[in-house]
């Protein structure tokens, strides 16, 4: 069956579901649009925002020609329900794609789902983590499977670096791949010496062209070569890195020697009385790197994570100036952010899975040509739901009533007139360990079922050492209220 064209599609509405019909005004609309990823992107990594380790040129030279938020909340602080929330537009109470072992439910259609219906040709290459076999609307997929074929036997080097199971990571892509038989690396990997299940680092073994950013860079201009003039296209570019393991390639692993890194200010600073028991648990050991407790082995981590982060950005640099030398640029509206943060020894903790800044925040660029003006900063809290419904806008394709995301159109065309807005976030629905987090205006308060609360104002205490909740309580039970009746609209 032909695709429909965008003018087919919109008067395409018997027997369908309510639609919103949000349309962007009188600005040119792009012809096209690549959507660039990485995973565990924490928020102001970026050396235009003046992180001082941050080596970022290509995304820097991208937020120069865009707006980037200052404040975007992930709707999940881990990989799985956090990308389904980004490519529905839907919090994870309403996808139901609850953790990283449960697919995304093929009811709630993507992004691509509806470009696709418009007339785009859509592409998902890198890491999608949908969990399962099914495309949500990508007609033109590679992922971590594709990578291994290339590997060949090399895929045994990516398995020592990973020391485990770990579907985050790619191996396996699928959980129930290996759910019948087991773990077919067991007993073949060569270990490390690690004392848990992560890494603290190290150079990767592969070499920089086989590195699945390479990969991707590469698959990504290999399809704006061969399709991108032939029709609109919706392009995900999706990264694994600076994700774990942090094992850049030696070119840059070198850029960062453990000496040169620094502590957080947060370390072991945080009064363990007033928060959460989990968290408690987790700052005096992080079970899966407990080696990092030792201050040297933690600035080690450092290092090779900003590594690993400039390896990215220089592979996307590779993506968009594929763009540029296509001749695509002028017509293609791009789109940066991360799934979520990573704490990176703050408060002394590590990974994601928290609602303090560095995990639940992430970067969040638009370079929308006609639209967005050059290096513009927008200070409002939004949220990744949000990334949906605002690419749809752009191209005028109408949205299904009930997406949570409301569009970004009107922060990119006024991004200096901050508004008053509500986001939110939650983690480890379905389980004893629930918990909800609300930010408006300078506050922010996270519920947790089965433990302490917590209330901060970013305003006074941007690094959220003073847990307000006993010492506001009114101002902690009218957000507590109202996240209970948002968890169950």
């Amino acid at each position: 069956m032909a695709s429909l064209t965008r003018k087919q599609f919109l008067g395409v509405t018997a027997g369908a579901l309510p639609l919103q019909v949000r349309v962007a005004s009188a600005q040119r609309r792009p012809k096209n649009v690549l959507l660039v990823m990485t995973d565990q992107h924490r928020q102001h990594a970026l050396s235009i925002d003046g992180n001082p380790v941050a080596h970022t040129p290509n995304l820097d030279a991208l937020a120069r020609s865009g707006t980037r938020f200052d404040y975007a909340y992930c709707s999940n602080p881990v990989c799985t329900p956090a990308r389904a929330s980004l490519h529905t537009g839907l919090y994870t109470h309403h996808h139901h794609s609850w953790n990283n072992g449960t697919p995304w439910p093929f009811e709630h259609k993507t992004t691509a789902d509806y470009l696709g219906r418009a007339g785009f040709m859509t592409a998902s290459i890198g890491k999608l983590h949908c969990v399962d076999a099914q495309t949500h609307g990508f007609d033109y997929k590679l992922d971590f499977n594709d990578w291994f074929q290339y590997l060949g036997p090399k895929a045994k080097l990516w398995a020592d670096e990973l020391g485990h199971p770990n579907s985050g990571s790619g191996q396996p892509q699928i959980d129930d791949l290996w759910r019948d038989y087991g773990d077919p690396w067991k007993g073949l990997r060569e270990y490390d010496g690690r004392k848990g299940s992560v890494a603290v680092g190290g150079v990767s073994k592969l070499e920089e062209h086989d590195g699945f950013e390479a990969f991707v860079a590469r698959e990504s201009i290999r399809f704006l070569k061969n399709h991108g003039k032939q029709q609109p296209f919706f392009l995900v570019t999706s990264f694994l890195k600076p994700h774990d393991p942090f094992m850049p390639s030696a070119r840059f692993a070198a850029k960062y020697p453990a000496e040169a890194m620094h502590l957080p200010d947060t370390w072991g600073k945080v009064n363990l009385d007033t928060i959460p028991r989990q968290i408690r648990a987790s700052i005096l050991l992080d079970r899966p790197t407990p080696e990092l407790k030792d201050p040297e082995q933690a600035k080690r981590r450092i290092g090779y994570y900003y590594g690993s982060l400039e390896e990215m950005d220089d592979a996307a640099g590779q993506v968009l100036k594929a763009l540029d030398d296509l001749g695509l640029a002028d017509d293609t509206m791009v789109v940066y952010t991360s799934d979520h943060g990573e704490m990176l020894g703050e408060h002394g903790l590590w990974n994601k899975f928290v609602f303090y800044e560095p995990s639940v925040c992430v970067p969040l660029i638009f370079r929308v040509p006609g639209l967005t003006q050059a290096n513009v900063r927008c200070a409002t809290p939004v949220s990744i739901t949000q990334v949906m419904p605002t690419i749809l806008e752009l191209c005028g394709v109408p949205v299904q009533s009930g997406v949570d995301g409301e569009s970004l159109v009107r922060d990119l065309k006024q991004p200096s007139a901050k508004r008053q807005t509500t986001v939110y976030s939650e983690y480890a629905l379905n389980s004893p360990r629930a918990k909800y987090l609300i930010r408006r205006g300078d506050y922010k308060y996270s519920h947790y079922d089965d433990d302490t609360p917590e209330l901060y104002n970013l305003r006074d205490d941007p690094k959220e050492m003073h847990n307000l909740a006993t010492t506001e309580k009114s101002r902690a039970a009218e957000l507590d209220a109202e996240i209970l009746a948002w968890r169950v609209k």
